[in-house]
């Protein structure tokens, strides 16, 4: 498959091979987020500003230990609620996504497992001792060190 009228970009030498990378060397720092009760429009409109895939809802969590973001919105969460169910959805509802966690020094591959493991496309990224909320890792992340990596 090609497309026609793109550059080709070839990765970063600095960029290490899936088997030697962990999720600090793939994530994106810092996190988007909304209040649990922002509209189905206020979401949109900050996953369609910033060019973003999901956005995290922001309040403490009832789990041990506390955590920072309540859960995840993706972009298949705000597609289906804005099909589906309307403007009257709030974030809280559209966060369908088991919020899963993971420290930046796991290593990708078994960030990657976690993934697969709970069916999501993202992870949020926990600050090690804290649990406070530091970055995403999406699935556009991982397939970047496959394509891009050391080979």
């Amino acid at each position: 498959m090609s497309i026609a009228n793109t550059q080709p970009f070839r990765g970063s030498y600095l960029m290490p091979s899936l088997d030697h990378a962990s999720v600090a060397d793939a994530m994106h720092p810092g996190i988007l987020g909304c209040e649990p009760d922002a509209t189905l429009r206020e979401v949109a409109q900050t996953m369609a500003t910033h060019h973003v895939h999901c956005v995290a809802v922001i309040g403490i969590s009832h789990e041990e230990p506390e955590c920072g973001v309540w859960g995840v919105i993706s972009d298949l969460d705000l597609v289906r609620a804005g099909i589906r169910d309307g403007d009257a959805t709030t974030a809280r509802a559209l966060a369908e996504q088991p919020l899963v966690t993971v420290e930046p020094t796991v290593p990708l591959r078994e960030a990657g497992e976690l993934m697969l493991a709970h069916n999501v496309s993202h992870l949020v990224v926990i600050q090690a001792g804290t649990g406070r909320p530091i970055g995403i890792l999406s699935t556009a992340d991982v397939a970047g060190v496959i394509a891009w990596g050391e080979a």
